[in-house]
């Protein structure tokens, strides 16, 4: 199998930080349920949904 270039790779934009992200070989099998681009991202929309109490 032969090596891909990055800039082939499909992209998405994260659902959080809005920035775009490339696809990556743990992905491979869920690639289409893929949102956010880290698990930093992923957490941070714990924050973004549930009203903040101060």
């Amino acid at each position: 199998m032969r090596m891909r270039k990055k800039a082939d790779l499909p992209e998405k934009i994260c659902a959080s930080c809005g920035l775009p992200f490339a696809w990556r070989k743990k992905w491979e099998k869920n690639w289409d349920v893929v949102k956010y681009c880290s698990e930093r991202c992923r957490g941070a929309r714990n924050n973004k949904e549930s009203p903040s109490i101060k």
